[in-house]
């Protein structure tokens, strides 16, 4: 008996031992894994790490982010579907290659569907922007800020463009998206979706005669280098999203979701004026490299003449017509 109730005696002190040492223990970190297709220095992966970082401090250690650059954790498609299933923890996105899995976000890649980048922070920072992230939220995805990628613009190597009838008979690189195809040939020019790494020898060796894109992409991939021209027609303004899992957003607590939000928000904001700075030192660069920047002051003509891409894809996707009506109305 007495064996008995010290067997007893001894286990209960030793079950209540494991509780206290359990309790002081500290709870175990949450590693994320994070996705960026840019390199170390990027605007994108400079915001990436404040946040990564801010996230962690704030948090006191629950939630421990990484940022891994270069795209090492594989392309944006791989990435999308990685964070999709919860592989991934968080990502920065850019909604043009979003087109397939979330269907509202082709709505982004209309050709002067914004009038501007400020625009274009307006609408998504707002009620239009909160409608996009239901969307991906529905596959899997929560975004919590917008990042900006800047205006996409005309460069080739004989002249610049003015008006739609500069672009005539001219072959120009897109991305791979019927929507840039169609927005191209709309202009009169020759659409051809090509690899981002073959633009610079194609338009060297005069396999293509331009392409398009924003000033940090046009200097850093040094294009400038063989096509002088380079034509404001700001044709395309394209968000970025930065995206948790949702599986990785409903593991926290709600103060943890508010810690990781506010920090997106500051991330967004901190992207947004590297980007600014970034694109002037971009201007500068190859305005020094004697390549002739030209102002398109009156877009008119080549909104006109996307006509035919909006009323084609309407057609195709009647029930965004009032999505595309919000964004166009609210400039």
């Amino acid at each position: 008996m007495q064996t008995t109730t010290f067997m007893k005696k001894t286990l209960c002190a030793t079950a209540v031992s494991a509780a206290m040492v359990s309790m002081s223990l500290p709870a175990l970190a949450d590693s994320w894994r994070g996705w960026n297709i840019h390199p170390p220095g990027y605007p994108n992966t400079e915001a990436l790490e404040a946040f990564a970082e801010n996230v962690a401090e704030k948090t006191e250690g629950r939630v421990e982010p990484q940022v891994y650059n270069n795209a090492v954790l594989g392309d944006q498609s791989d990435a999308i579907e990685q964070t999709r299933s919860g592989a991934l923890d968080f990502a920065n996105f850019n909604m043009g290659p979003m087109g397939p899995i979330v269907n509202e976000t082709n709505v982004l890649s209309l050709p002067f569907i914004f009038s501007s980048v400020d625009h274009m922070h307006e609408v998504m920072d707002g009620e239009i922007g909160q409608r996009f992230a239901d969307a991906l939220a529905e596959k899997n995805l929560i975004a919590l800020s917008w990042f900006d990628s800047g205006a996409r613009s005309l460069y080739n190597t004989s002249h610049p463009v003015n008006t739609p009838e500069d672009v005539e008979g001219l072959k120009i690189r897109v991305m791979n998206n019927d929507l840039y195809v169609e927005m191209i040939e709309a202009m009169g020019g020759n659409a051809t979706p090509m690899s981002y790494g073959e633009v610079y020898q194609s338009l060297k060796t005069g396999v293509l005669d331009g392409a398009e894109n924003n000033y940090p992409s046009f200097e850093s991939s040094n294009h400038y280098e063989v096509a002088n021209y380079y034509s404001l027609t700001e044709h395309l303004i394209i968000p970025e999203c930065l995206c948790i899992a949702k599986s990785s957003w409903e593991a926290l607590s709600e103060e943890d979701q508010k810690i990781v939000r506010e920090e997106a928000i500051k991330a967004s904001e901190m992207q947004r004026q590297l980007w600014v700075e970034g694109s002037k030192e971009s201007r500068q660069i190859v305005e020094d490299a004697g390549v002739e920047i030209n102002e398109v002051e009156d877009k008119s003509a080549f909104q006109a003449k996307m006509d035919p891409v909006y009323a084609g894809f309407i057609e195709e996707n009647p029930e965004l017509e009032d999505l595309i009506n919000a964004i166009r109305s609210s400039n």
